[in-house]
Parts: C-alpha cells; sequence; structure tokens
C-alpha cells in the first residue's frame, strides 16, 4: 500500500509554482508550451488512487469487434448510459482510418462508426450528454499508414453506422490523444510540445465549450523506466494519471506489461507494477486504459489486451481485465 505524503515546505513551494504555471497557461491560451512540471490549481491535494500491485480479474475476453483484422486500441466508457466504446484500424485501409466499435459489457458488438484519416487510436475518451454519447477523440492524421498519429481533437455524437459530425479542438497539435475520467468529470490531453510529451488536464465542461485556457494541471511524461518502453495507453482518476506500457509476444514468458501511477499534481512517479492480466493469451499485447464506475459503486481500473486465436491467424480479438483496489 502507499501512502500519500506528508506534505513538506518543499511540496508546499511547488504547489505555489504550479499555480503560478497554471495561470500563465491561461494567459497564453490553448495551445500555449507551457514550462514545468503541473499546475495544480484546481486538483485535489489527494484523492482516492488504485493500488495497482493488487491482481486484475476478466470483464471479458476473446471477442471480435467489427474490424475482424486489426487489434483494439483504446477505449472508454459512457458511466452514464453504461456504454463502452473501443477504436480500431479499419480493415482494408492504409493503417490511418479507425473505427469505433460499441460492445456490451460481455464484449458483444453493439453497433459500430467509421473515421477516416484519423490517427493511431491510442487511447479516447466519452462524454455523456443526457441520452447520448459523444466521443473524444485523435482526427486529421499526419500520414496515412499505421504510423499516421492526430494533430486534432474530435468531438462527435456515436451514431451506430452514421458519419461522424465533428467539432474540432486543439489543431495544429503533434501526436495528440485523450482520456477522460468518468468519476470528477475530466479530460487529459495528451500530445508532443517542443519534442516532448506532455499531458494536460481540463474540466470536460470546458473542453467540450472550446475553452483549453486554464489547463488544472500541465507536466512533462515522466520517465517510466530505465529503459525504453512501448506506450499502449493511459487514464485518470482524480489527481492521478495511470499509464500502460509493453509490447506484444509470441511466448507468455516474455510478457513485459507495467502499470504506473504518476501523481499529477507533481508530475511525479508513484508506484510501478508488473501485470499478468491474461498472461495465457495467446498473442497477448497491452492495449488501452479508462476508468468506469459501476452501478453498485465500485470503481474500476480497466486494462485492454489484444491477442489471437493462433499465432497465424489474421483476426485479432479483444481483452478487458480491470483493478478495483482503491485505496483512500
Amino acid at each position: 500500500m502507499h501512502h500519500i505524503p506528508i506534505m513538506t515546505e518543499r511540496a508546499l513551494s511547488r504547489r505555489s509554482l504550479f499555480r503560478a504555471t497554471a495561470a500563465t497557461a491561461a494567459a497564453l491560451g490553448a495551445g500555449a508550451v507551457l514550462s514545468g512540471t503541473a499546475a495544480a490549481a484546481e486538483l485535489p491535494a489527494s484523492s482516492p488512487y488504485f493500488d495497482i500491485s493488487k491482481p486484475s480479474y476478466d470483464l471479458f475476453r476473446s471477442k471480435m469487434l467489427h474490424e475482424s483484422h486489426h487489434v483494439m486500441q483504446g477505449f472508454a466508457f459512457d458511466n452514464v448510459n453504461r456504454r463502452l466504446f473501443i477504436v480500431q484500424a479499419q480493415n482494408g485501409t492504409s493503417g490511418d482510418d479507425l473505427c469505433v466499435s460499441q460492445v456490451s459489457f460481455s464484449g458483444e458488438l453493439l453497433g459500430s462508426m467509421h473515421l477516416a484519416h484519423a490517427g493511431h487510436g491510442v487511447s479516447i475518451g466519452v462524454e455523456a450528454v443526457g441520452t447520448a454519447s459523444y466521443i473524444w477523440m485523435e482526427c486529421d492524421a499526419d500520414g496515412t499508414t499505421t504510423d499516421a498519429r492526430g494533430t486534432a481533437l474530435a468531438r462527435f455524437k456515436f451514431v451506430n453506422g452514421g458519419t461522424p459530425s465533428m467539432k474540432k479542438f486543439l489543431t495544429g497539435s503533434k501526436t495528440i490523444t485523450c482520456a477522460t475520467d468518468p468519476v470528477y468529470e475530466r479530460i487529459a490531453v495528451r500530445r508532443s510540445e517542443g519534442g516532448k510529451m506532455y499531458y494536460s488536464v481540463y474540466p470536460l465542461a470546458s473542453a467540450a465549450a472550446g475553452d483549453f485556457s486554464a489547463p488544472l494541471a500541465h507536466f512533462p511524461q515522466p520517465a517510466l523506466s530505465t529503459t525504453s518502453v512501448v506506450f499502449q495507453g493511459y487514464t485518470i482518476l482524480g489527481n492521478y494519471l495511470y499509464t500502460l506500457d509493453g509490447s506484444g509476444h509470441d511466448d507468455a514468458a516474455d510478457i513485459d506489461s507495467y502499470v504506473t501511477r504518476i501523481d499529477m499534481t507533481t508530475g511525479e512517479v508513484k508506484s510501478r507494477s508488473f501485470t499478468q492480466a491474461g498472461s495465457t493469451l495467446v498473442y497477448r499485447e497491452p492495449e488501452g486504459m479508462a476508468v468506469y464506475r459501476t452501478a453498485d459503486g465500485e470503481t474500476r481500473l480497466f486494462l485492454g489486451f489484444g491477442s489471437r486465436s493462433s499465432l497465424d491467424n489474421v483476426n485479432r480479438y479483444a481483452n478487458l481485465f480491470y483493478k478495483n483496489a482503491l485505496v483512500g
């Protein structure tokens, strides 16, 4: 169990600096590249967090999405309307065209939408507006292959089989993605700024109104390991950011998937844990993270993994697992 440290004089001065950074962000505007580690003006000094060292549990395994030949990427929950959305590349395209599938909590396909020239789909968000679900994700890819990444954020209503009617934000960005916190109603934006990946956090209502002028937090992505990692997704809950990294392997003994918890008020890594969720899957590859609170009030940290039925089978399958040990 990791305890929240007692605030020291150094921490107090650091928080003062973060508040000043937030004020600078508001003055410079939404597209500004900020210095410093984080802007904690409106984030709580502490909030509950997941003990990422605890075991994971299955939601579902080996479910095929709308696009049978591509691995799942990011996913997110509509916590109000109890919906789950997963993104992946489209079959038969060059790699930057994406598909958003709505699936049941048992993994059955319920609907889909296609987005041309969107990016890679590492992470997405969902916003509930009444009975509708609005998807947040990258768009306007910088290329036409699987290496392409989004240059703006899109927000659109999910309509099964429909063509997205988008509003676009933070245009001109580089390698931009997002994730939503359904409990505290915030959105995190990850993008390249000055050649380094940064996170910014905003109230979801402000972002939906097009106001990105006053981030609640803004900090560079900390080093996740002493060696290189393959970044595979992220999500937020309260004042903590969670990341997932690792690569796909044909041998279960080689799995290298890790979950990391980062305090967004300091930008510091608080814990990092190896995860064996889905360790018996064939060609298991970590893909995406999300937070969900059940109707019974249990808050869950979800981890996504892609898999195959066999190494030579072209079909790809989605698998979701969750951790539910919440501290605080």
